[in-house]
């Protein structure tokens, strides 16, 4: 406001203005960082304090899941296993019964087309 030239007076802002908008930069980016450590140090905290505890979960879910294995095994129904798609819960229950399912669908698409082979040699030998 000391000076009277309108041209000098706008560098004079446009120059304040950029200083205040690298300073606000700044300030952002010290804060981000603070934010990230900040995450980052209570993040690994947690880890230490968990990793007994998920260990012992992921371990008690893999026995859990080669016992549903063992017992789809056993299941010859498609119906049946489609009931306790329907029930699981969990993404690898499901992934299971599914592979199970489809494993039963193959082995009565085989059976079936085993079945039709000999009647088609019967035909072509009477023919």
């Amino acid at each position: 406001e000391a000076t009277l030239d309108l041209a000098e007076r706008r560098r004079i802002r446009s120059a304040i203005r950029e200083l205040q908008r690298q300073e606000l930069e700044r300030d952002e980016e010290a804060l981000a960082s603070k934010r990230f450590r900040a995450e980052r140090g209570s993040h690994r905290q947690d880890n230490k304090e968990n990793w007994p505890r998920s260990q012992r979960l992921e371990e008690e879910q893999q026995t859990a899941l080669a016992a549903l294995s063992r017992q789809l095994e056993d299941i010859t129904d498609v119906e049946e296993l489609t009931k306790l798609l329907r029930a699981a819960g969990e993404y690898e229950e499901r992934k299971l019964i599914r592979a199970a399912i489809r494993k039963l669908r193959a082995e009565e698409i085989e059976g079936e087309a085993l079945s039709l082979r000999p009647r088609v040699g019967t035909l072509e030998s009477l023919g």
